[in-house]
């Protein structure tokens, strides 16, 4: 059985999954809480970060290599990466580089102070030493992450403008009619985007439950509304129904 390191709400955990259970391969997910999923990812033979995933022809320790390992299940024409793939490729890890840590630090920074509800969804599937440990420490760890992650207060503002602005250009490329970002076939450039974007538009379709636009404090909720209402988080979110194609799998957790 492949394995799958994770941790449970982290949108390129997110990509893999989607990837995966798009290709229809059965797999387990180890889920882990932040800090410790370093010593898993380690322990299955990958570095410091998650997806990290075990399968029958060695391990993959980033997401791109995670798609295209599933890609290799599929047939040609239902690939994430086609043939000529170098403008797939650029989008996708402009989306990695940019669109990934900077909603990761909108949301983060704004669900912090929600300790109870962050955890509830942070902690889905995690073994319970782990839950009990990230309770207890849980000042000491939102100031590493923080840290870990250059988390500030300047920064959040700065970088809920950038999200905005990938949304715009998303909004742009979308604009001449086409139904995905590098023409008519949906790419690991979509797939990137839509599991990418998920802090921003929290989507029901993710493969952790996430707390909706009214669970939400309401300055978030707004937020998550207004980037739902955005025609790319109206895009994305339509990736998520029509191309997120969840199967009843292993998932099995420590």
């Amino acid at each position: 059985m492949r394995r799958l390191i994770t941790i449970p709400i982290s949108h390129f955990c997110e990509k893999a999954r989607w990837a995966l259970e798009r290709a229809g391969l059965d797999y387990r997910e180890e889920r882990h809480v932040q800090g410790i999923h370093q010593l898993a990812a380690r322990r299955a033979g990958g570095g410091e970060t998650v997806p990290v995933l075990v399968a029958e022809d060695g391990v993959h320790a980033e997401s791109e290599d995670i798609l295209r390992y599933a890609d290799r299940h599929l047939a040609p024409e239902e690939r994430l990466f086609p043939e000529d793939d170098g403008e797939v490729v650029a989008l996708a890890r402009s989306f990695d580089e940019g669109l990934g840590p900077e909603g990761r630090r909108v949301m983060y920074a704004r669900m912090f102070p929600q300790r109870e509800l962050l955890l509830r969804c942070n902690n889905q599937g995690v073994p319970r030493w782990e839950d009990r440990v990230l309770r207890v420490a849980w000042p000491l760890v939102t100031r590493i992450l923080a840290r870990a992650l250059d988390i500030t207060e300047e920064g959040v503002g700065r970088d809920t403008e950038r999200v905005r602005r990938t949304f715009d250009e998303v909004a742009e490329r979308l604009s001449d009619g086409r139904p995905h970002l590098c023409g008519e076939r949906f790419t690991a450039a979509d797939l990137t985007f839509a599991a990418l974007a998920a802090p921003a538009i929290v989507p029901p379709e993710y493969g952790v439950s996430l707390p909706q636009p009214d669970e939400l404090p309401a300055e978030l909720g707004e937020l998550v509304r207004g980037f739902r209402a955005h025609p790319a988080g109206a895009y994305a979110l339509s990736l998520y129904r029509t191309e997120r194609r969840r199967k009843v799998l292993d998932r099995g957790n420590p």
